[in-house]
């Protein structure tokens, strides 16, 4: 049995892909999604895609932070690229171990955190990426009412 262990260790390896070299802020924008239904912007202008983004009220700083605290608290999940104004990670199923990118970009203009979150591979996530934006949205606002002291 070794040997389909090892074959079942390459599958799985072979689903997370290579990280997408589109990642990255683009003249002021998060990368478009792709036509397939694997992927939620708040910057899309399709209905498909689009989702709302986060807002915050205190400094881009503290928005930060509150956001790597939710994050961080997320299963097999990790940080990959954070500066003072986009944070990416890596999301890993458990099973499969498929790998979807999330990006967050900060406004500080409009005080707005948006959002993209995509799968690597495969044409249709079954609404996984549109739900772990909604589970961000929901501890994110926990969180800020926490701060309100409401």
């Amino acid at each position: 049995m070794p040997f389909a262990g090892l074959v079942l260790g390459v599958l799985l390896a072979g689903c997370s892909g290579e990280r997408p070299v589109d990642l990255g802020v683009k003249n002021g924008r998060l990368a478009p999604c792709p036509e397939t239904p694997n992927c939620v912007s708040s910057q899309s202008t399709d209905r498909d895609h689009v989702i709302e983004p986060l807002t915050y009220s205190s400094s881009p700083s503290e928005a930060l932070t509150d956001l790597k605290k939710i994050i961080l608290q997320m299963p097999r999940t990790k940080i990959v690229i954070e500066s003072d104004h986009y944070l990416s990670i890596e999301c890993t199923s458990a099973i499969w171990r498929f790998v979807d990118d999330v990006e967050f970009l900060f406004d500080d203009a409009t005080k707005t955190i948006h959002v993209r979150s995509a799968s690597r591979m495969g044409k249709n996530d079954l609404g996984v990426n549109r739900k772990r934006v909604e589970m961000i949205r929901s501890a994110w606002n926990a969180r800020k009412m926490s701060h309100d002291g409401k």
